[in-house]
Formats: C-alpha cells, sequence, structure tokens
C-alpha cells in the first residue's frame, strides 16, 4: 500500500460552518454558512447568504477602504484570537467592499493597530449574497487561533438579527470569548 502524501503546508483544508440567529430575538428566514481555510499566505474566508435578499438591505458597491460602524447594517464579521493571551483582532466585511479592521487587548479593549487591508469580493443575485475575504498573514497573530464567525443582516425594514457559529450570552455580544468556537492550528 503506498504511502499517502503529506499536506501541502501552503494549503489547508477548508471548515465549513452554519451561523444561527441569537435565539431571544426575531430573525428573518435565511441561512448562513461558508467555510474558512488557513494557509500560509493568511486567512481566506467565504461566507454565503441564502433566502430571499430582496428582504435584504443590501449597501451599495463602493470603493474597497476602511470605514467604521459597518455592523450597523448588513455585515460579515471575523474575529481571531491566538493561543495566548486575551487579546484578539476584529474584522468586518460589507457587501459594500469596504472592511473594517480592529485589535484587541482585552474584552472589548481597543487597540491602536494599523489596518489590515482584506481583499473583499462580494457577489449578490436573486437568492444568494456570497462573499470572499482574504487576510493577510500580517494581519493575525501568530500561533494556533480560536475564531468566532458572524453576520448582523438588516432587513429592508430596518430590523438587524445577529448570527453566529454560538450565542454564549442572554444578548448578541461577537466579543464574547464563549463565542470563539472554531480551531484553527498553525500547522495544516
Amino acid at each position: 500500500m503506498p504511502a499517502a502524501e503529506p499536506a501541502s503546508p501552503s494549503r489547508a483544508r477548508a471548515l465549513p460552518f452554519a451561523l444561527r440567529p441569537h435565539p431571544a430575538l426575531p430573525a428573518p428566514a435565511f441561512v448562513v454558512s461558508g467555510e474558512i481555510e488557513r494557509g500560509s499566505g493568511g486567512l481566506v474566508v467565504r461566507y454565503a447568504v441564502r433566502g430571499d435578499l430582496g428582504r435584504l438591505r443590501l449597501p451599495p458597491p463602493m470603493p474597497p477602504a476602511a470605514a467604521d460602524d459597518l455592523w450597523q447594517h448588513t455585515c460579515l464579521e471575523l474575529f481571531v484570537a491566538g493561543d495566548e493571551g486575551a487579546g484578539y483582532r476584529e474584522f468586518n466585511f460589507s457587501p459594500s467592499s469596504q472592511w473594517a479592521s480592529y485589535a484587541f487587548t482585552d474584552y472589548r479593549v481597543r487597540t491602536e493597530a494599523p489596518p489590515a487591508a482584506p481583499a473583499v469580493d462580494c457577489r449578490a443575485g436573486a437568492d444568494a449574497l456570497v462573499l470572499r475575504a482574504t487576510l493577510p498573514a500580517a494581519a493575525l497573530p501568530p500561533g494556533d487561533w480560536r475564531l468566532g464567525v458572524a453576520a448582523v443582516l438588516e432587513t429592508c425594514d430596518g430590523d438587524l438579527s445577529w448570527w453566529a457559529l454560538h450565542h454564549p450570552a442572554a444578548r448578541p455580544d461577537f466579543h464574547h470569548r464563549d463565542g470563539f468556537v472554531l480551531a484553527l492550528t498553525e500547522r495544516p
């Protein structure tokens, strides 16, 4: 029997995810899923929002640029914590192609950090929104990671719903460390 080939160090297996709306709040009938892949060049996250996109308020396309307060409208989010300390990074990706990058030393304690410019590509059809964000390795903490994957969806009525892998608190709180439930190791 031939020996199995080792996995390429620059390409890891993509991990699928499925987000759930916060159980204490109303949410529209959407399915939010995707996959995350860690490689030597950084991290790629792909989100898919499926459902009647006519009910979802999407921002108009904009030139790719850093912008604050993206979470106040339809926004896909990623939280990355290293395996040491209480610090973590937050990334927001808007369907407009705008993005935000923040560094925290502890729970909601933001520190100044140079913005990490992800590449954001978004495509929307009648029943699916697909967003792909690529983060450079320099934007991410070293070592193994704990990830929180989340989304804020805004309907055309202006109602917001909060989606995550896990909701550890009675109210939506994407910064809660117990919501960082997806593990990615440095080694593929």
